[in-house]
């Protein structure tokens, strides 16, 4: 039966429902940890805190997150199913928890449990689900999608990215309709709706039949000793390109609703963040797939970078934040900074799999991956931070005129010069990140075969 299944392409057998659907699942569950600053400010006023003092909550998450993948990657390497699952109860959990917490703060104004608790529930315990649910199914789609690996794992990765355009409008409409107490209601509705979710995709995760046997000979290699089959300098290289990408991207991306509204676009600035997330998403794809067709795969990465430095040092020159509100040409300018930003961002997430895959080969790749995103465990504590730093120590706040749609003028507060300031330390890392990239980081694959060819050939 199971040989019938295999020639015509039966359920249990198939890539999609057994690889990509599930991943889908999982990632676009977990990708919804980029919609706090939907309901971050609603948070703090709700339990009587600052908004600074609730932002650590999606700190630490991002924080846990990474590192729960360093120390549970084997877990994930050794079992999907049990890594899947601890995935769904600790991010539904972590998610039911948080609006117990908030419903406990409403009732407890300034209380220091109701802050703690956030910070355990959405940070501690839903960071062990994101760093879970994230690793557990790109080794298996890599494994069902070898010829397309790049596409297969941006499929799944795009996901994450979307998950933001997709909730943000559902998170906001709950909230406007749910009445008192809207905030935490949502959380305990969307922990059952995410834990039906991440459970369907659990249960239809599953490698491809006979996966184990080509690593056999690689049984008993640990992760360091598959790391150290290269020279050391090119992991770090690796795990210091994704670290500098993910903390510039965080840094511009956490203030891109500022920075909209700086230009004269606050608005549209609504729209202008679901765009931008479409390129998060879209990067996520397009470079991973476009990826698959490159000799060496570390050249998105030097793309990426160098786009990223064109842009930022375009706004630079012309001063596009500070000069945008009224120049049409500079507003452009600052969006495609945005976009580029964010695209190259995503992009930066879905290549790493499938680079640390033609470095270090399948075996522990989930392992590997796992330690690799204690590099975005690190950057969630930087790169907002650095940003906010940044910006509350360079340049002065000035307050601008918002026309409301009843017409009434709302003044918006904003720092021009600070958000232009955090460009020179964004800019001045990606160009850190490319030199990394083509020093650090050897060529594999074809590229490598080239290389030796033409080293021959002299």
């Amino acid at each position: 039966m199971e040989e019938n299944e295999k020639k015509t392409g039966g359920w249990r057998t198939n890539k999609w429902v057994r690889a990509a659907i599930p991943a889908l699942l999982l990632h676009c569950s977990i990708g919804t940890v980029y919609c706090w600053s939907i309901f971050s400010q609603e948070i703090a006023d709700y339990i009587g805190f600052s908004k600074g003092a609730t932002e650590w909550a999606f700190s630490f998450a991002i924080f846990f997150l990474g590192m729960s993948a360093a120390f549970l990657g084997n877990v994930v390497e050794k079992d999907i199913h049990k890594s899947s699952l601890i995935a769904a109860i600790c991010f539904a959990l972590g998610m039911a928890g948080t609006g117990f917490f908030i419903y406990y703060g409403g009732t407890h104004q300034g209380s220091v449990l109701a802050l703690i608790g956030i910070y355990i529930c959405y940070g501690f315990i839903m960071g062990i689900g994101l760093g879970t649910g994230y690793l557990s199914p790109v080794k298996t789609l890599m494994l069902w999608f070898e010829d397309r690996k790049g596409l297969a794992t941006g499929l799944a990765v795009a996901g994450f990215g979307a998950a933001k355009a997709i909730a943000s409008p559902i998170m906001q409409a709950m909230l406007d309709n749910l009445g008192e107490g809207g905030i935490y209601k949502m959380f305990i509705i969307l922990a059952c709706v995410y834990f039906v979710m991440m459970f369907a995709g659990h249960l239809l995760l599953k490698k491809p039949d006979g996966w184990h046997e080509p690593q056999k000979t690689e049984k008993g290699k640990s992760v360091m000793s598959v790391i150290k089959t290269k020279p050391i300098s090119n992991y770090i290289g690796i795990w210091l390109m994704f670290y500098i990408n993910i903390t510039c991207g965080l840094a511009l991306i956490s203030q891109e609703k500022m920075i909209v509204k700086c230009i004269g676009l606050a608005s549209v600035v609504g729209i202008i963040s679901t765009v931008s997330a479409v390129f998060n998403a879209g990067g996520r794809l397009g470079f991973s797939a476009w990826a698959d067709t490159m000799k060496d795969r570390n050249t998105i990465y030097k793309l990426i970078f160098i786009l990223s430095i064109v842009f930022t040092g375009i706004i630079i020159v012309t001063g596009g934040i500070k000069n945008g509100e009224g120049n049409i040409l500079l507003t452009i300018l600052v969006l495609c900074l945005i976009f580029v930003v964010n695209a190259g961002y995503g992009g930066g997430f879905s290549n790493v799999p499938t680079l640390l895959s033609d470095h270090y080969g399948m075996s522990n790749i989930s392992a590997i991956h796992g330690i690799t995103l204690s590099a975005w465990a690190f950057a969630g504590l930087t790169g907002n931070q650095m940003a906010t730093w940044i910006v509350n120590h360079f340049g002065n706040p000035i307050e601008i005129e918002h026309a409301l749609d009843n017409g009434e003028i709302e003044m918006l507060t904003v720092n021009p010069t600070g958000y232009q300031c955090v460009l020179y330390a964004t800019i001045a890392l990606y160009i850190i990140a490319l030199i990394v990239c083509l020093v650090f980081v050897k060529p594999t694959g074809k590229a490598l075969e080239d290389q030796k060819a033409e080293e021959a050939t002299e």
